[in-house]
């Protein structure tokens, strides 16, 4: 299973001006259980700020973003020094990635990012993400953790995401107010109803960005790419290693399509497809099955496009077989036509890998 594991300042914090030690520990023994049990593991982690304000003595700064930034660039360091030191005691590797909107909206990017964050996890590297706080301007900003996580879940096919916070779950009502309010265990419904998201509230630390009402955002794209999400309590003895058992504790949003699908409705929706390209019967054959599209099977090429750009595939009486997302640019594959995938490496300088377009990337017509 696929987890993607999404820690916000109050959770690290453990409610306290600083970061918590002993709940890193918590948090990175629970990890090793789940990568030890043969689970995928990618935490989205909040804290650089709260760490940059605990390392300059909680100055009084204006509201504005470059303060902000200056923040998440004092505190990013530590933050990430912390889950070395403290990942490293269980045998862990993990990774910094940092992303903004602009990374995970161009889709060239979106690939670039989707093969590193692969690359890490079949390492067995755990990746942490951050939004890129230093240098993210309002127009590329994610705006807090908790859409970032939902982001990252489509970009990896995540099976389950888990927004760990300070509290039980999502409820009726604010039970801080209402003692009436009672606890949402699952949503299934299509829509999310309106009042489900009336009863979400704003944070009250004051030490992140969200509050339930993103992780409600969070959990209604997710569960649209496929996903389930848990909204869980990190206080919850184990409660990582429970919900990767399959236990109910929580709020959980159903899944209304499958990763699958909603990766085909991004192919089939992408617009008018650049590129074209003819295969042979046994390249057809492989795409019929199931398989992917490699260079040997490709007799012939048209049109002008990148990597990332979705292309029309054409049996040899042209008609159109599949579509899907291409590996590499025009330019490069009309030189690798007809080739083996040992010979790309040699001709190129560089590799994609063997797929030209992989069948996670290919929709058949």
């Amino acid at each position: 299973m696929r987890l993607i594991l999404k820690f916000g300042s109050s959770t690290l914090t453990a409610g306290t001006p600083r970061l918590s030690a002993p709940r890193f520990v918590e948090i990175a023994r629970q990890v090793s259980a789940l990568v030890q049990a043969g689970h995928e593991v990618v935490i989205v982690s909040s804290g650089a700020m709260a760490a940059g304000r605990e390392r300059l003595n909680y100055p009084q700064l204006p509201r504005a973003i470059p303060a902000k930034q200056m923040l998440a660039a004092v505190g990013q360091l530590r933050l990430m020094a912390i889950y070395e030191q403290i990942f490293g005691l269980y045998g862990l590797t993990i990774a910094q990635v940092l992303l903004t909107r602009a990374d995970l909206s161009d889709r060239r990017r979106y690939l670039n990012s989707r093969n590193t964050l692969t690359a890490l996890l079949a390492q067995g590297v755990i990746p942490i993400i951050n939004e890129n706080d230093t240098v993210a301007t309002e127009e590329i900003r994610v705006g807090d953790n908790d859409n970032l996580s939902a982001l990252v879940a489509n970009l990896v096919d995540a099976d389950t995401l888990i927004l760990v916070t300070d509290q039980p779950g999502l409820f009726t009502a604010d039970p801080r107010r209402d003692p009436s309010a009672r606890l949402i265990t699952d949503v299934t419904e299509p829509e999310i109803p309106t009042s489900i998201w009336q009863a979400a509230g704003g944070t009250t630390t004051g030490l992140g960005t969200g509050g339930m009402f993103t992780k409600l955002q969070a959990a209604d794209l997710a569960r649209r790419s496929g996903t389930l999400v848990v909204i869980a309590p990190g206080e919850e003895p184990d409660v990582l290693i429970r919900l990767a058992a399959g236990e109910s504790i929580g709020t959980r949003f159903h899944p209304v399509t499958t990763a699958l699908e909603s990766r085909k409705r991004y192919i089939l929706a992408s617009g008018k497809a650049p590129g074209l390209l003819t295969v042979d019967s046994g390249a057809a054959r492989a795409l019929k099955k199931g398989g992917s599209l490699l260079a040997v099977g490709i007799t012939g090429l048209e049109g002008d496009f990148e990597r990332g750009d979705p292309v029309r595939i054409l049996a040899a009486n042209g008609r159109e077989l599949a579509r899907g997302i291409v590996n590499y640019p025009s330019t490069d594959l009309r030189r690798i036509l007809g080739r083996q995938s040992d010979e790309i490496e040699a001709s190129l300088g560089y590799y994609y890998g063997d797929e030209v377009v992989h069948r996670n990337n290919l929709v058949l017509l």
